[in-house]
């Protein structure tokens, strides 16, 4: 009788312990499956091999979960891109009448006119200045954002465009006091890039250190393809900078800033496989662009997943 009842509880502890390794080796499969759904672009299910009823009943309640995600994930994504679109066309079509408004001003200009009528010509001629530089931001926004504007991926030496683009910029920061100290390699930072976007890219990095440098600037190349671009900021702080980035956030200080230049900048960066950001220190604010050695370009289909 005893061994029987051995046996008995021998074969229990047995079926049990099988139970318990084939819902493991469940677990283990939905959380593999889980991952893999939720990282690619994919309208498949988890799908299991074990019969264990509430294992199955787990995996039927994450894929009800999957479907809405997903449903939800389309959804945003025709929502943005219909943003993106109709941000695009609302620029594209305030361009032509922003155009003649700005060559009637500069006619009226040649008139004669009281001292009052220039003062509030002036300011005219300043509103309509910004709101078409807001204008060709929001275009060039749109269009760093679109998919459908190919970039030509080739090999680009870094030195040289921030030399050219230090260049370009030389007179406009003397001009307001700052001298830019630029540190980069002897050997050349050669990364596969699509040169105008980095051209965009440098151009509004510089901008932006004209709108919140306090008198200094500093840039700095590796041979890693990381470059920062650091100044004294004190009406800066943290928060602030934390959303540098953000579209249409920008600061009083920085007069006519549409608050898309940083933005403009990662998105360009990220569509060539870097990467952007910002830190706040000590009063310096460092903001930093990052290319990887071999960097790819991204695809219609990367961009939608993001």
């Amino acid at each position: 009788m005893a061994y029987l009842l051995c046996a008995i509880l021998a074969a229990a502890v047995l079926a049990l312990g099988l139970k318990v390794l084939a819902m493991r080796r469940a677990a283990r499969q939905i959380l593999r499956e889980l991952s893999e759904k939720l990282s690619e672009d994919t309208n498949t299910l988890i799908s299991l091999s074990t019969s264990d009823r509430e294992m199955r009943r787990l995996a039927a309640e994450l894929n009800r979960q999957l479907r809405t995600l997903r449903a939800q994930r389309l959804r945003y994504r025709q929502g943005d891109q219909e943003l993106k679109d109709a941000i695009t066309n609302v620029s594209h079509d305030l361009r032509t009448p922003l155009t003649a408004i700005c060559g009637y001003l500069e006619l009226i200009e040649r008139e004669e006119k009281s001292e009052a009528a220039a003062r509030y010509l002036a300011r005219i001629g300043e509103r309509a200045e910004a709101m078409k530089q807001l204008t060709e931001e929001l275009f060039r926004y749109s269009v760093a954002l679109s998919a459908s504007e190919e970039l030509t991926p080739e090999p680009v030496d870094m030195n040289a465009a921030l030399e050219e683009s230090a260049a370009g910029y030389y007179a406009a920061l003397t001009g307001r006091g700052i001298e830019p100290v630029i540190t980069m390699p002897e050997e050349h930072v050669i990364r596969t890039l699509d040169r105008a976007a980095l051209g965009r890219i440098l151009s509004n990095l510089f901008s932006n250190a004209l709108k919140y440098s306090a008198g200094d600037l500093r840039i700095v190349l590796t041979a890693e393809g990381a470059l920062s671009f650091s100044n004294a900021a004190p009406g800066l702080d943290p928060v602030q900078v934390g959303r540098l980035f953000d579209r249409f956030f920008s600061l009083e200080s920085a007069s006519n800033s549409t608050g898309l230049g940083l933005a403009i900048a990662r998105a360009l960066a990220e569509r060539m496989g870097g990467s952007a950001g910002a830190v706040y220190d000590s009063g310096r604010l460092t903001v930093t662009v990052s290319f990887p050695r071999t960097p790819p370009l991204l695809t219609e289909h990367d961009i939608l997943k993001k």
